[in-house]
């Protein structure tokens, strides 16, 4: 008899997308799963670079202060290697210069701060500790076909093999048939099968084709493109701030701009716009739209600056919203974009994620084993702490006429004239600010705003 029969709940746990969000839910179950197999379509390169299977990857990443507090907690001293790889600490003011909707943010000695570095640094030291795992197996180059179970439970995967080549980014464009030579189609039996395959979950559909009733769902798209380079950082300049937001406002400003410090001394630069804003593509595009921007500090900085690479653009798509613990099968733990996807514009992506893992990690043990009660709580968890951030997202992008989807009614345009005065009283109240840059930061939910102290300095601004 298997171990798996004797202790029940236990056994083996499958994990789809071996990016980010992947590697953290893997990292989440070990202790509580006997062997946890992720099924990842690229193949790692050995060095921190670009690969196809982030095409968000070329453009700026930051891991809110919630973000790098829970990696922290999963993994004790990874910040201090992020340190060492290069990783930036910006602190939210004083750091940063940030051009909100309403003026420039005040500074203040501020508590937060965010983890500024490429997705290749951040991703390879996070597989890299996920890889001491000896309960941890990768399957590298190879695609998650369908799902075993039934319209009640899911219970395995069905997986092939993409090809024996190792490669990045670089070389899928090299040779774009280089996964061409495919193996047969083979099962993978679990206790839990978990969603972290991203924005372009094919799970949905695979659910579809056992049965399963759509899982509801809500949609906001504001139509938001991005357009990124690489710069070196020019030698002796010192601006003043480790790095610029300069930030959309609403409803004619639909353009922004970021740059923040990265390893190697370099500056990544991403600009985006919303529909009808959108940055036209290459060089030119990337120049056209930098001076477009609302303020020309940005455009200022990179005077003297050398491009690192190459321009790259990038469409996220609509943001999605799946409500998994209203009606998924059991079995079935979504986390990360394949759950909820958010406008870019935000930074919430990252450190959601990671609420994700923490979310499964503590169901797991709490239940003792990945069986079915423990997917069920960890889905209802994941719900809740990422519902604040898709709220905040959500409620910015219907600004915009162009947005589809999304809230709308008296509520939310009393929503905005509340939000207004605190960014108008962030501009003048360092008190207001801390309470904003704490939202923002994940750290505190929006009720931080009817704090009585808080609330009456947004009322005095």
């Amino acid at each position: 008899m298997s171990s798996s029969e004797t202790a029940p709940g236990r056994g083996t746990a499958v994990v789809i997308g071996g990016g980010l969000a992947g590697v953290v839910a893997a990292w989440a179950l070990r202790g509580s799963a006997e062997r946890i197999v992720v099924v990842e379509r690229d193949r790692y390169p050995d060095e921190p670079t670009f690969r196809a299977g982030v095409p968000q990857g070329r453009h700026a990443h930051l891991v809110l202060e919630a973000g790098h507090r829970a990696l922290e907690e999963m993994m004790p001293g990874i910040k201090q290697e992020l340190s060492a790889a290069g990783a930036h600490q910006v602190a939210v003011s004083g750091d940063l210069k940030w051009l909100s909707s309403a003026g420039w943010m005040a500074d203040y000695p501020a508590r937060l701060g965010f983890l500024s570095c490429t997705r290749p640094v951040l991703d390879k030291l996070i597989l890299d500790r996920v890889r001491t795992e000896p309960s941890i197996e990768f399957l590298e180059g190879t695609d998650v076909v369908g799902l075993l179970g039934s319209a009640g439970a899911v219970t395995g995967v069905k997986v092939r093999e993409r090809g024996p080549k190792r490669g990045s980014e670089r070389d899928a464009e090299r040779d774009p048939g280089q996964n061409s030579g495919r193996g047969e189609v083979r099962d993978i039996p679990a206790a839990l099968v978990v969603d972290a395959s991203g924005r372009s979950t094919s799970v949905p559909k695979w659910l579809a084709e056992l049965g399963c009733r759509p899982v509801p769902e809500e949609r906001v798209d504001a139509g938001v493109a991005y357009t990124s380079q690489l710069f070196h950082r020019p030698p002796g300049v010192d601006l003043g701030y480790q790095a610029i937001y300069l930030q959309t406002k609403a409803p004619d400003k639909p353009r922004m701009g970021v740059l923040l410090p990265v390893e190697g001394d370099r500056w990544i630069v991403s600009l985006a716009g919303m529909r009808g804003a959108e940055p036209e593509p290459g060089e030119e595009g990337f120049t056209k739209h930098l001076a477009q921007l609302r303020d020309p500090g940005l455009r200022d900085a990179l005077r003297d600056a050398e491009p690192a690479g190459e321009v790259r653009g990038f469409l996220p798509g609509p943001g999605v919203r799946r409500h998994y613990e209203r009606g998924g099968p059991e079995g079935l733990v979504v986390v990360g974009d394949a759950a909820s996807t958010f406008n870019p514009v935000y930074g919430q992506g990252v450190t959601v994620s990671l609420f994700c893992a923490q979310a499964l990690r503590r169901t797991a043990l709490r239940h003792g084993g990945i069986g079915h009660a423990t997917a069920r709580d960890a889905q209802r968890e994941i719900a809740a702490v990422s519902k604040n951030a898709w709220m905040m997202s959500c409620a910015e992008d219907v600004r915009f006429a162009a947005t589809t989807g999304g809230p709308s009614g008296a509520l939310i345009r009393i929503q905005h004239r509340f939000l207004d005065r605190v960014l108008a009283g962030a501009t003048r109240n360092p008190e207001v600010t801390e309470a904003f840059h704490e939202v923002l930061s994940l750290v505190a939910p929006p009720s931080l705003f009817f704090r009585p102290s808080v609330l009456a300095a947004v009322l005095r601004s």
